[in-house]
């Protein structure tokens, strides 16, 4: 199956994610800021890739949903980590 477009944009943001929280682990201490925007950064797109194999057309909607909210949440903690300094 040809690989979504979506999905591997959603994979390379994940790994942004990852050396960002890497960097900002290594020199801030807000590791529980850091470790939510980990957590909902990297399941943006692990809900895409399960949405792949979803069970049906509403199962495949849900996924999509959840994607969507994760990518509210990730915004929410990149704007709280830029408004404390934390990132620039």
């Amino acid at each position: 199956m040809a690989e979504s477009v979506l999905r591997e944009k959603a994979k390379q943001f994940a790994k942004d994610m990852v050396f960002l929280c890497r960097e900002i682990k290594s020199s801030h201490k807000e590791a529980v800021l850091v470790n939510q925007l980990l957590r909902s950064a990297t399941s943006i797109g692990a809900n895409l890739h399960e949405a792949q194999y979803a069970q049906s057309k509403n199962d495949f909607i849900s996924k999509l949903e959840i994607a969507q909210k994760e990518c509210y949440e990730t915004e929410y903690w990149l704007e709280l980590l830029f408004e404390t300094d934390c990132i620039k």
